[in-house]
């Protein structure tokens, strides 16, 4: 009885949103992290397949090898979908399925597996929306500088030119890169993620200049080969706050900003890095070519926005000349310690809106992690912190919406427990359970609970 009345109360917040009709709902994947089958049908190495083998990368020591089988399962993940009434459904294509080897000859079987895909989400009536770069860039080249190299940034634009002239006919929402800040910093700058490179900053921001450079050069590549497409960029973004009043904690945030925050967004948006940044970074900068900056800033169509928490920062020691530590303040936290915080939604909108002006702003990723779950007796799987965390998050995403931010929809992270990057299979971020044994999906209560706010939709 008390889960069954826990579930009523969930559902009853959750019909109380009265988001309008227009608002997309949806949810987000990425290849690497659900799709397994790393070497069917002609799919090359990704920098992930070689760094899951690294002994001690992984915190379980597994890989992505199998993780949701979605490659020969989609169209159990695509009834989820269906069953839950999602508008749209982000996903990303694995560059090596497409490309082996990240260059030269495109790989037709490749191509196939997402034509099945885009169709069948196309009648189901829900949007696809794709991301061509999540992170697992073809080891082929990363063996010749990857994203410390140039080429790897045209090679990233031909790439994209592929994929707009296979699917582009059908597909009107396209991002270029997701998360250049992680897969740049953490790959390049601690070695927390592939490729495990523990440059610190100077790899950290060669990385950046370069993978902003590829995003700028796949954003016309997009829009010759995919008519009338919508081309945007994910960023992950924090809103960020100092420990205290103090001088010192307060630049330790203003420098946390510009790093995670300003450099990236005021690239594309401003045309230029932003000059307290490039004078932070004197000596550390990797060559900056002319003409670069206007390449960095084509015009998009959108922001899509990651957004995960809010960084309390203090003066301290972490990459130098950053020279910040994070601060966690009391409260309650995910399985990944993300303080649990929903105004960080509303901040951030406001921010990228005050200070950037964009003409559409998605929430391409929210949520939350837990470990542990499991199937309950009676069949369910009841997830009510993650529950509330939607219904919290969404009220916020409201609440900015009608004082006037362009945002436009909101992807749940993530559609199905998946292998999650260095914490392996221990932070589990899903609306949707997945026994890794069986490979059974059940949806969980915050999926109900977001399937509800999504039927409840007025005007």
């Amino acid at each position: 009885m008390a889960n069954t009345d826990e579930r009523a109360a969930y559902l009853a917040r959750a019909r109380g949103l009265k988001l309008p009709r227009g608002f997309v709902l949806g949810a987000a994947t990425s290849a690497y992290q659900i799709e397994g089958a790393p070497r069917a049908d002609g799919k090359g190495e990704s920098i992930w397949d070689r760094f899951v083998r690294q002994p001690g990368a992984i915190i379980d020591g597994t890989t992505g090898d199998v993780a949701c089988d979605h490659y020969h399962r989609w169209p159990e993940d695509l009834a989820l979908m269906k069953t839950m009434g999602l508008d749209a459904y982000r996903f990303s294509l694995a560059w090596t399925r497409i490309q082996p080897d990240g260059a030269g000859a495109v790989n037709a079987r490749g191509i196939a597996f997402y034509d099945r895909l885009i169709d069948a989400l196309l009648e189901a009536g829900i949007a696809p929306h794709v991301t061509l770069y999540h992170w697992d860039l073809p080891q082929a080249l990363q063996d010749k500088g990857g994203w410390y190299s140039r080429d790897t940034s045209e090679r990233l634009a031909d790439y994209a030119a592929i994929a707009a002239g296979a699917f582009g006919d059908r597909v009107r929402n396209w991002v270029t890169i997701n998360e250049p800040w992680t897969f740049c910093w953490s790959g390049h700058a601690d070695g927390e993620d592939a490729p495990g490179f523990r440059d610190g900053v100077r790899g950290g921001v060669a990385a950046s200049h370069h993978a902003l450079l590829g995003h700028g050069m796949a954003v016309p590549r997009i829009r010759a080969g995919a008519k009338g497409a919508e081309v945007g960029v994910v960023f992950d973004l924090n809103c960020v706050e100092p420990a205290s009043d103090s001088d010192a904690d307060r630049a330790a945030a203003t420098r946390f900003d510009g790093a995670q925050n300003r450099w990236f967004l005021d690239a594309v948006f401003k045309g230029a890095y932003p000059a307290d940044m490039q004078d932070l970074y004197a000596g550390l900068l990797p060559e900056i070519a002319p003409g670069d900056a206007e390449i960095i800033a084509a015009p998009v169509d959108f922001l899509g926005v990651n957004i995960y928490r809010r960084s309390v920062m203090q003066a301290g020691t972490t990459w130098p000349p950053l020279n910040f530590d994070r601060v966690s303040p009391p409260g309650a936290y995910t399985a990944t310690n993300y303080e649990i915080w929903p105004r960080c939604i509303y901040d951030i909108l406001h921010y990228v809106r005050r200070n950037y002006g964009p003409g559409a702003i998605w929430i391409t990723e929210s949520g939350m992690a837990l470990d542990g779950e499991v199937v309950a007796a009676d069949g369910q799987v009841h997830d009510p912190v993650r529950a509330g965390y939607y219904i919290d998050h969404l009220a916020e995403v409201e609440r900015a919406r009608a004082e006037g931010v362009p945002v436009k929809g909101y992807f749940a992270w993530t559609l199905t427990d998946n292998f999650e990057w260095a914490y392996g299979y221990r932070a589990g971020f899903g609306i949707t359970h997945v026994d890794f044994a069986t490979q059974e999906r059940t949806i969980k209560l915050s999926g109900h609970v977001l399937a509800e706010i999504a039927r409840t939709r007025v005007g």
